[in-house]
């Protein structure tokens, strides 16, 4: 698309470059001087003018810097990554912006509000290599939900086979299970292990989402292949809150869980250390 012909209420991607083009024009600077400035080539600035390119949060930050705009991309970039997300999946991102909690059941991965960068390229690259840098980028971008004034309670139940399922690997894995450490002490963030020992549970029909929010009624979210289905069925919410329950009461807490996943990636994954010989899992915690 020709820059002057883009049309900044076809997207949030396309409001985005124009909103950049103009105040890069204000500033009396080409994309390649902006370029210059905020360390980026120029040849990147107009492929985000013309919604060509995702902007990231670290492009958007230096450019709100360099130009003086009040934080104005930072602020549009969860809306512009939200918008990139599949369509039968929009949805979710817009439930997990909204949601005061969300309670999710994860039955064999590790969910995608706790995925690294690497764990969630090799996901979405399992049999679709096609705009996996933005796709990846959409995926991690949802997790700016965290770093919100006030962001969501999230309980999550991961499935012990989320641990042993080797997705990219050993190196891949270990930096996954060192990333969930990290929320070890977060009262926001409560990662709970539902254990191989379990047996028969109330999450065997599938993996499943509740959103509660302020003022609305909660949502149930589950999905098929290429399909999603929220509901604010009253029965469906009630079934599925009950089930929650049960699935908590049945999991480890959040202390043994913490220590199932250090032992995992101690013993199965090995132990990464760094130049002071600390382990993986220490340097993450502390950051």
């Amino acid at each position: 698309m020709h820059i002057n012909t883009l049309d900044p209420g076809a997207s949030p991607l396309d409001y985005y470059g124009f909103e950049l083009r103009r105040y890069r024009e204000a500033a009396g600077l080409t994309q390649r001087e902006l370029g210059k400035i905020v360390n980026y080539t120029g040849s990147l600035i107009g492929q985000i003018e013309t919604a060509r390119k995702l902007p990231t949060l670290e492009f958007s930050q230096r450019v709100d810097a360099a130009l003086d705009t009040g934080g104005l991309l930072t602020r549009l970039l969860d809306l512009v990554l939200r918008s990139q997300l599949p369509a039968w999946f929009r949805q979710v991102g817009e439930l997990e912006a909204r949601a005061v909690e969300i309670c999710s059941f994860e039955s064999l991965m590790i969910h995608g509000l706790l995925q690294t960068e690497e764990y969630a390229r090799t996901v979405l690259g399992t049999l679709d290599q096609s705009n996996l840098d933005d796709r990846t980028a959409v995926r991690v971008g949802r997790q700016r939900i965290f770093a919100k004034e006030e962001p969501p309670v999230f309980w999550v139940i991961l499935s012990e086979a989320a641990l042993y399922l080797e997705i990219g690997g050993r190196r891949t894995m270990r930096n996954q299970l060192a990333r969930l450490l990290t929320y070890e002490n977060n009262p926001r963030v409560n990662i709970q292990i539902l254990p191989f020992s379990a047996g028969t549970h109330a999450g065997l029909q599938g993996s499943f989402n509740v959103y509660r929010f302020e003022n609305d009624p909660p949502v149930v979210y589950t999905e098929s292949y290429g399909s999603g289905h929220p509901t604010a069925n009253p029965e469906t919410v009630k079934d599925c809150s009950l089930r929650y329950d049960h699935l908590q009461a049945t999991a480890l807490s959040l202390r043994d869980s913490a220590e199932l996943i250090r032992r995992v990636m101690e013993e199965r994954y090995g132990e990464q250390r760094d130049a002071d010989g600390d382990s993986v899992a220490q340097v993450f915690v502390q950051r």
